[in-house]
């Protein structure tokens, strides 16, 4: 989502910008993860350092990567809930749930945002002993006018 923040040509920009104020303003408490980091990371340098500007701007939490959230990502994939190829968003998912946070927000609509995801992820996690997490887009989140 942090690359939407600056690119205005895409479809999500404004309504990702209207998350980010409404975490400055107090509603959303927001984290990320350190793979998310890792994954900025593969940016220019310059976009790189304004998305990492993001995380400090608006006291976003970076959460550490585990062996738990390693093995969860792993089952997400062995079960077929994500593809192999999608270690990444599977890492997304299980760090989310691991440390017990209530949804996740993403515009990864191929295999974050989906309600196959929801669903197994959901399930699986309730068979683990975690809660199911809630999968939205910013545009399901933010406020709107007379709404």
């Amino acid at each position: 989502m942090f690359n939407y923040y600056f690119d205005t040509d895409r479809d999500a920009h404004a309504d990702t910008v209207k998350l980010f104020a409404e975490i400055q303003a107090g509603k959303y408490e927001a984290y990320t993860s350190a793979y998310a980091t890792q994954e900025l990371s593969r940016a220019p340098k310059e976009k790189f350092l304004k998305m990492m500007g993001l995380i400090e701007k608006y006291n976003i939490t970076i959460l550490d990567p585990s062996e738990e959230v390693n093995s969860l990502a792993d089952l997400y994939q062995q079960k077929g809930i994500l593809p192999a190829r999608s270690t990444t968003d599977a890492r997304h998912i299980a760090v989310a749930t691991v440390n017990d946070l209530d949804m996740i927000l993403s515009l990864n609509f191929e295999h974050i945002v989906r309600k196959k995801t929801v669903v197994q992820t959901g399930s699986l996690n309730v068979e683990l002993g975690y809660r199911p997490i809630d999968i939205r887009s910013p545009m399901e989140v933010v406020d709107r006018e007379g709404s």
